[in-house]
């Protein structure tokens, strides 16, 4: 490869409207206050935005729309111009449409075009996926510059006008969970002033055998009346992340033969506040600063990892290193990636 390395040279996020809080939804959907209590116990997550009006259904943003403007953002903090992008790669559990991509529409929406586009479909491990692919292509050439984007939106299996009051536990912490978002990195060849260099990427598929911990469908005229369009083992997923993400941590240190003690920065799965602490927990980087937002803004799926970097970024001084992880519960996946500053 030439000793070619591949810079993460700036971040932009979106959310869509204002934040709506656990009291928000407990007003709006008629639930008790015991509810609220239980959300703020158990779950730990405090607020999320949503491109879908609560009152009238209206989706208000689409995920190009998110996307559009996360990645605009970058650019601008990167101080890249749309003719400058050699790559374009989107990670998402929840496009706009099967076709056209989301990701070609973002690119026409920001000017890009005459370049390789490329469309990950997945969970919470697209953002990494995204990156890994993005990583590669760089390393290798003959691009130079790359625009990675993560982005997620629920409002799709969102029914505002239904009756939550008497529904499954399980659905109703999928109602609190989640919340709508886009993030998006500029990555380079050639290192700038505050970058950071992508030392290693880990993605690993490990559901063979396993059942799926999360199924969302996708309807068609032809495929008779819709079933649930999102079932989750809440329970399962609850059991296994810990577990799996402490084996990518590891795998991901191995690699690069940085020591506990040498990580400044840990950005941990996005799950919910409270299995976030738990899982933060688990990892045992005591030393390391944890970088988390998923109890400010809810978990927005493949957008969190760039809400994680849009904060650590301007706090890493040279030498600095951060390690992030992010599984995926639909069919199992481990993700990781380290990063240092130049």
């Amino acid at each position: 490869m030439d000793g070619r390395a591949a810079y993460l040279l700036a971040v932009g996020t979106a959310l869509p409207g204002p934040a709506l809080s656990n009291a928000h939804l407990a007003r709006r959907f008629g639930l008790p206050g015991v509810w609220e209590q239980w959300v703020d116990t158990f779950i730990g997550t405090r607020n999320r935005h949503l491109a879908r009006d609560l009152d009238t259904g209206e989706v208000r943003y689409s995920l190009t729309d998110l996307c559009e403007t996360a990645g605009a953002r970058a650019l601008a903090a990167a101080g890249v111009g749309p003719d400058e992008v050699d790559l374009v790669v989107l990670g998402t559990s929840s496009p706009d449409r099967l076709m056209p991509a989301t990701v070609n529409m973002v690119a026409d929406r920001l000017g890009i075009d005459g370049v390789p586009t490329y469309q990950m479909q997945s969970g919470c491990t697209g953002a990494v996926q995204a990156l890994d692919v993005a990583h590669k292509l760089l390393l290798v050439g003959p691009y130079r510059t790359a625009l990675v984007l993560g982005a997620d939106s629920c409002a799709k299996h969102l029914d505002v006008h239904a009756d939550t009051s008497g529904a499954d536990p399980a659905e109703q912490v999928n109602g609190v969970l989640f919340g709508d978002g886009a993030g998006a990195a500029v990555l380079g060849t050639d290192p700038a002033p505050g970058a950071l260099e992508v030392r290693h990427v880990e993605l690993r598929l490990v559901g063979r055998g396993r059942a799926p911990g999360q199924v969302v469908e996708w309807f068609g005229a032809g495929d008779g009346p819709p079933t649930a369009p999102v079932v989750e083992d809440y329970k399962a997923i609850e059991e296994s992340v810990p577990p799996m993400a402490q084996r990518t941590l590891r795998r991901v240190l191995d690699e690069l033969d940085w020591p506990d003690d040498e990580v400044d920065y840990l950005l941990p799965p996005q799950l919910s506040g409270r299995m976030t602490t738990r899982i933060t927990a688990a990892l045992g980087l005591t030393g390391a600063c944890e970088v988390s937002c998923v109890a400010d803004i809810g978990n927005t799926g493949n957008a969190l990892p760039f809400f994680q970097l849009e904060q650590v970024l301007p706090k890493m001084a040279a030498g600095d290193r951060a390690v992030g992880v992010a599984i995926e519960s639909s069919k199992w996946i481990e993700a990781g990636f380290a990063l240092e500053a130049v």
